[in-house]
């Protein structure tokens, strides 16, 4: 088993700030063995009946584990999970519970409602960099193969494998909660958004080749959103006339299925510069970073802007190679938001540095750099 050491770091930390965590993640992205080399952890398995059965009576179960830390995988399996980890979050908060489930279960009003302000979340991404060293494996080999920790095991891309996880997605995620009948429409629409993986969404271009209404459309984003099987990236703007303010980017969940469905079994290099993008969107996600993308209608574009409250945006843009970056984009940019940070994240850069690009800076750094520079310790590479 691969302790994936990132991963380990931040449940510790969630749990310093609440007694529940909650880890969430797509199938097979690893939450079980994540949850299994936890130090010192008690392990129950609810998809057990014995162990169902252990948690009939909340109260009594979590008595015997006071002090302890507890693995509750597969809660969604209980009759109630949301009701016994409120039980264990208000009058059990000495006992430190990790608590994994179908992604559909959070997307349930009743549990989001009964646990809020209760639990910490935590999003486990497909593998990230940290989990890239930890795995020992080649960036290559993890952009054409995936992130999920099986796939990425597998020497060449396991095609089988992509396609059994579509089907058990539909009969355990979607089935379960949304109760969508028409398997044939989903199916063609998640594998033509999976091949236009990184694009502007428009529910128009795929009403008619799903034979479905331009409103389901927009019904089966919200539904793949909700179940993490997509990322969906929503615009940066001040609502000028200038720029793009609705239309969001829709990315697969992870460059594995992307490539499967977009064909790519030996990417180009100018496929890899895709690739790469959604690897830096993985990077920020499992950081905990919402990033928005930025567009006008000139067709400038910055891949990814980091921003909050009182915060200048920082522009994030994604090279396969360093030499390939052009000023423009950002140029356009920085000419509406003149504060904030400039980075550009590439494969083939080994230590961050800087360089001038007219009156701007820039700061050239690897993903595994990316998220160390957007915080407030790099306050001082600002734009000239």
């Amino acid at each position: 088993m691969v302790n994936r050491d990132f991963w380990l770091a931040r449940v510790e930390q969630a749990w310093k700030e609440r007694s529940l965590v909650w880890l969430r993640g797509v199938r097979r992205v690893g939450k079980t063995s994540l949850c299994r080399s936890l130090p010192g952890i008690e392990y129950f398995d609810c998809e057990l009946p014995r162990v169902r059965l252990q948690m009939d009576d909340a109260q009594a179960f979590l008595s015997g584990l006071k002090g302890k830390r507890v693995v509750l995988d597969e809660i969604h399996r209980l009759s109630d999970p949301a009701q016994l980890l409120k039980i264990a979050a208000d009058h059990f908060p000495s006992v430190k519970i990790i608590a994994t489930g179908s992604s559909i279960l959070e997307a349930t009003a009743r549990f989001r409602d009964k646990l809020t302000g209760r639990k910490r979340d935590l999003w486990l991404t497909p593998i990230n960099a940290s989990d890239l060293a930890d795995f020992k494996g080649t960036l290559r080999h993890r952009l054409v193969n995936g992130g999920l920790p099986p796939f990425f095991l597998a020497h060449a891309p396991p095609e089988k494998d992509f396609s059994e996880w579509i089907d058990s997605f539909w009969a355990k995620d979607i089935q379960a909660l949304f109760r969508l009948e028409r398997r044939y429409a989903f199916g063609r629409f998640v594998e033509l958004l999976f091949a236009q993986s990184g694009s502007q969404f428009d529910a128009t271009r795929f009403a008619a080749p799903c034979e479905i209404s331009r409103a389901t459309v927009t019904n089966y984003l919200a539904v793949l959103e909700a179940t993490m099987s997509v990322l969906v990236v929503r615009p940066f703007s001040s609502r000028r006339a200038t720029e793009i303010v609705s239309a969001p980017k829709v990315y697969a969940f992870d460059t594995g299925f992307a490539c499967h469905f977009k064909g790519w079994s030996d990417p180009r290099p100018e496929d890899l510069g895709h690739l790469w993008e959604h690897y830096a969107l993985n990077e920020l996600l499992s950081r905990g970073h919402q990033p928005g993308y930025w567009r006008d209608k000139q067709g400038h574009e910055i891949d990814f802007v980091l921003a909050g409250r009182g915060r200048a945006p920082t522009a994030v843009e994604c090279k396969w190679k360093a030499a390939a970056f052009e000023p423009a984009n950002l140029r356009s940019f920085r000419h509406l938001y003149p504060q904030g940070e400039n980075l550009v994240v590439c494969s083939d850069v080994e230590r961050p540095f800087e360089r001038s690009v007219g009156d701007l800076l820039v700061r050239f750094c690897g993903v595994e750099h990316l998220c160390g520079l957007t915080r407030a310790d790099t306050q001082r590479f600002k734009p000239r």
